[in-house]
């Protein structure tokens, strides 16, 4: 699983990041000012680094620039600041890419993707596929295929990312809004009975006795959490 580090002191847009990265199997940490996002992101325990440009205690193009001086992870600047001179600074420094703010997360996410493999190509890092293994259920991030217990199980597109989001966030209690927010949006005009109907065809997919599952706890009340 490869590690992102946001540093943004917008606690929302943070947030909104990690979320949508977290989905699509990524391990993200998020810092709000720039000498703390700094020390994290020298400390070589991330893949990729997301800086806003304008933080409190240190800027985002220091960070760049000291970053530089250590590592060649990929750097996207991600920043309200549109004006060409800020690009090209950040650009000059070091940095990868830039987005300005307001931005598609989905955008985002295919930079990352493209700057991930850029990277590994360049530094000959195995390429070889991610895979989530939670006793005895496995599955591959890059060619997106579910096993259980050695046996390939068949899903849709939405089992699919609804599965690897639970997977992917294994211990964390999940409001049934939480979930709905996350994987359908604002756009989708149906209602929040379709995460209960989605996890109970995943736990007929993976669980043993789906009316006890092992996987997918429901917690009364309250939400979903992924027992790993």
């Amino acid at each position: 699983m490869k590690n992102i580090l946001i540093i943004e002191d917008d606690v929302n847009i943070a947030e909104l990041e990690r979320d949508y990265l977290q989905l699509n199997g990524y391990q993200v940490d998020i810092v709000l000012d720039g000498a703390t996002g700094l020390k994290k992101a020298v400390s070589g325990a991330y893949d990729i680094l997301i800086v806003d440009l304008m933080l409190p205690q240190l800027d985002g193009f220091e960070i760049i620039k000291e970053v530089r001086k250590k590592l060649e992870i990929p750097i996207i600047v991600l920043s309200a600041r549109s004006e060409d001179i800020d690009k090209i600074r950040g650009l000059d420094y070091g940095a990868d890419d830039y987005l300005t703010k307001p931005f598609s997360p989905a955008e985002l996410m295919a930079r990352i993707r493209s700057h991930l493999k850029r990277y590994e190509r360049l530094t000959g890092k195995n390429q070889s596929p991610e895979v989530i293994n939670h006793r005895g259920l496995e599955i591959n991030t890059a060619s997106h295929k579910v096993s259980v217990n050695g046996k390939e199980v068949q899903f849709t597109a939405k089992e699919y990312e609804l599965l690897l989001f639970f997977a992917s966030n294994p211990n964390i209690l999940f409001s049934k809004e939480r979930i709905f927010d996350l994987l359908w949006g604002a756009e989708y005009y149906g209602d929040l009975a379709t995460v209960p109907v989605h996890i109970q065809k995943i736990r007929k997919k993976i669980e043993r006795d789906p009316a006890n599952p092992e996987y997918i706890e429901t917690v009364w009340g309250t939400g979903y959490r992924f027992n790993p």
